[in-house]
């Protein structure tokens, strides 16, 4: 990637999209619409990021997977896989909620802008949006091509990251793919 504009598909993983897994995102068939909409536009310029469970949690991750119990899996395991098939696209696997680290920088090192799209809205894309204009990357979220817990935390969390204009600017697909 050279320059220019990279897309970050976060987390668009089985975990996320099948309604039987506790961490069913709704909308996730929605968010997964803007993503294929977008992926043409940015051929050889796309990442992929999986969210894997630490093989021992550790710290504030302790009592949290004490709370999801059943989602302590392998990194190997089927429901970490993704629901988009990147191809020859990088990805990038982080036992974080935010993607944004020393891996996802050099995936995308000559990109001056992120366009990031995914699940969920209001965790993992909020997470990553904010640590990566911290690191002084230029970041527009593709509010169609996302999805959150719910409609109102979807909703919340793009308001939150309006807040951080211009570091930070949340636009359509559509606006996204205009030339």
């Amino acid at each position: 990637m050279t320059g220019g504009t990279a897309l970050v598909v976060i987390d668009m993983q089985r975990v996320f999209a099948e309604p039987g897994s506790a961490w069913a995102t709704p909308g996730y068939a929605d968010a997964a619409a803007g993503v294929a909409r977008l992926l043409p536009a940015f051929a050889g310029r796309t990442v992929f990021t999986r969210f894997v469970a630490p093989p021992t949690p550790e710290g504030a991750w302790a009592p949290y997977y004490r709370a999801w119990p059943d989602q302590l899996r392998p990194a190997d395991d089927a429901m970490w896989d993704l629901t988009i098939e990147p191809g020859e696209a990088p990805v990038v696997s982080a036992t974080t909620f935010g993607k944004w680290g020393e891996d996802l920088d050099a995936a995308t090192s000559s990109a001056e802008r992120l366009v990031l799209a995914g699940v969920s809205t209001d965790c993992c894309v909020l997470s990553t949006a904010l640590a990566a204009a911290d690191a002084g990357r230029f970041v527009q979220v593709a509010a169609d091509a996302c999805a959150g817990v719910s409609e109102a935390d979807h909703r919340r969390a793009l308001d939150a990251m309006r807040l951080y204009a211009p570091l930070i600017e949340v636009a359509e697909v559509g606006g996204l793919l205009l030339p």
